[in-house]
C-alpha cells in the first residue's frame, strides 16, 4: 500500500502540473486561432504560422490531459459486460484490460521514442520559426520532435496512471473494503446510476 500510496502521490502532483499546462495551451490555442481570424478576414492577410502552432498547442494540450482522464474513467468505454458481472468478477476483467492496456502503452514507447528522437523528429516545422532576428540572432526553426515529444510524454503518463490503476484493482480484488489514496478527481468521472 505505500507503493500506491507513493505512486498516487506524484501522479496528482505530475497530472495537476499537466493540467495546469494544458489549460495555458488551450488558451493559448484560441489566442492563436482569433489571431489567424483576424488576419485572414479583417486585413485579408493570412499568416503562414498559426495552423502549425495551434496544432502543437493541441497536441501538448491533449498530451498532458489525458492521462487524467484516464485515472478518472473519463475515456469512453463499454462497461456493459463488467458492470454485469458481480464485482469480484467485473475487478478481474478490469484487471486483464488494464494489463492488455499497459501492454499496448509499452509497445507505444518503443515507437514513440524512435519517431520524436529518429526519423520523424529530425525535420523541421514548416512554419513555426523562434524570431530570434528580432534581437540581431539567426531565426531558428522549430523541430517537429518538440510536437510529437507531446504524445510521447502522453505515453509515458499513461504508463505510469495504468500502473496505479493496476495496484488499485489488486488491492481491490485482495479486499473490497480497502481505503485507497484520494484520485484527486473532484468528482469528475461519476458512475451512473
Amino acid at each position: 500500500m505505500a507503493i500506491l500510496n507513493a505512486l498516487a502521490w506524484v501522479n496528482t502532483w505530475i497530472l495537476r502540473a499537466g493540467r495546469l499546462v494544458g489549460w495555458v495551451a488551450l488558451a493559448l490555442m484560441v489566442v492563436v486561432i482569433l489571431t489567424q481570424v483576424f488576419c485572414r478576414y479583417v486585413l485579408n492577410s493570412a499568416l503562414p504560422w498559426p495552423d502549425e502552432g495551434a496544432r502543437f498547442l493541441m497536441l501538448w494540450m491533449t498530451g498532458l490531459m489525458a492521462p487524467s482522464a484516464y485515472r478518472w474513467g473519463g475515456f469512453v468505454a463499454i462497461d456493459m459486460l463488467g458492470s454485469a458481472l458481480p464485482s469480484r468478477l467485473g475487478a478481474m476483467l478490469n484487471l486483464v484490460l488494464l494489463v492488455m492496456s499497459l501492454a499496448v502503452l509499452l509497445i507505444a514507447v518503443s515507437h514513440g521514442y524512435n519517431h520524436t528522437m529518429g526519423f520523424g523528429g529530425n525535420f523541421n516545422s514548416s512554419s513555426l520559426v523562434l524570431p530570434f532576428d528580432w534581437v540581431g540572432l539567426e531565426a531558428i526553426k522549430v523541430k517537429l520532435r518538440y510536437m510529437y515529444g507531446s504524445l510521447f510524454l502522453c505515453v509515458l503518463l499513461l504508463i505510469s496512471v495504468n500502473i496505479e490503476l493496476l495496484m488499485r484493482t489488486v488491492f481491490l480484488l485482495i479486499n473490497p473494503n480497502a481505503t485507497l489514496p484520494d484520485d484527486d478527481s473532484f468528482g469528475v468521472a461519476m458512475e451512473a446510476d
